[in-house]
């Protein structure tokens, strides 16, 4: 048995409860206890909040892995985009013939439905087309309510295949920011060897001992070259949001824009030590 898709359709068979319950039910499987919803004061219980009472219709757009190109190209220009090379409602309608050797197939409404294609040769039709319609088939909303997923038109993306050289691999550079300004970071490593390792600095690059879910990298990483420059961009994006994380890559000592997420972990995730929740939670201001 798939243990995470188990789980995926058992969050996925409640949706018809309220937000505000099913919140309070998930939240107390992660952390033994109800959220204080009404008097938030951690990170995890402020983001819950967010997702209850902050509505604004522009987050659809954001968390959009296509549309949210658009809006991100304009602040900081079209060069920090990774190239789109085709979008399309069905699988059936993919012209691979068109696709180059390398490729990465995406979901544009959801975390969990990527295809890496790293030799077009080799790639097994019937296997990703099995992938991509089973996260087709799911409203990413229900799994979290996560509410700027609920009105995504879910559609597939091929991008441009992306690799830095040094580490064999594309590594995460998520940065966390309260009204514009960047307070903390992680790094995503190792994602895929399937061992994914996070590590999470301040921004003068100290480590913070912070666990989520992954384990530390043992030996630690490395700072990233442009890691001055991220900062500047996230600064930029996330101006004018109470809080965003905004996610980057370092492709070949290049940087490029990942994704804008607003609600890490979707605000179920304990830390490790458990003071970097109140301390995250008074970065954000509600």
């Amino acid at each position: 048995m798939n243990k995470k898709k188990f789980l995926k359709d058992i969050k996925y068979s409640i949706r018809f409860l309220p937000d505000a319950w099913y919140i309070q039910l998930y939240y107390l499987a992660h952390f033994k206890k109800f959220a204080n919803l009404k008097k938030p004061k951690t990170y995890n219980e402020k983001l819950n909040w967010l997702k209850l009472y902050d509505r604004n219709p522009k987050y659809t757009k954001l968390v959009d892995k296509y549309e949210v190109k658009e809006y991100v190209s304009k602040i900081i220009g079209d060069e920090y985009i990774i190239p789109t090379l085709g979008v399309w409602e069905k699988f059936h309608d993919i012209d691979f013939d068109s696709l180059p050797n390398q490729f990465v197939l995406k979901c544009t409404h959801d975390s969990e439905g990527v295809v890496i294609v790293k030799d077009k040769k080799n790639l097994n039709i019937n296997e990703a087309k099995k992938k991509i319609e089973d996260a087709m088939k799911y409203n990413f909303f229900y799994i979290g309510r996560e509410w700027p997923y609920k009105n995504i038109k879910p559609r597939i993306i091929a991008e441009q295949y992306m690799e830095d050289e040094k580490y064999g691999e594309l590594r995460d550079y998520k940065f966390f920011c309260f009204d514009g300004e960047p307070k903390a970071m992680f790094i995503a490593s190792d994602r895929s060897k399937g061992k994914t390792k996070f590590d999470y600095f301040d921004l003068k690059f100290n480590n913070l001992g912070i666990k989520q879910h992954y384990p530390n990298s043992v030996g630690g990483v490395d700072k990233p070259v442009n890691f001055e420059q991220m900062i500047q961009l996230a600064k930029k994006i996330s101006n004018g949001f109470k809080h965003v994380r905004v996610d980057f890559y370092e492709v070949n000592g290049k940087v490029y824009f990942g994704e804008i997420t607003f609600y890490h972990f979707s605000g179920f995730m304990p830390f490790e030590p458990t003071k970097w929740d109140e301390i995250f939670g008074d970065w954000l201001k509600i």
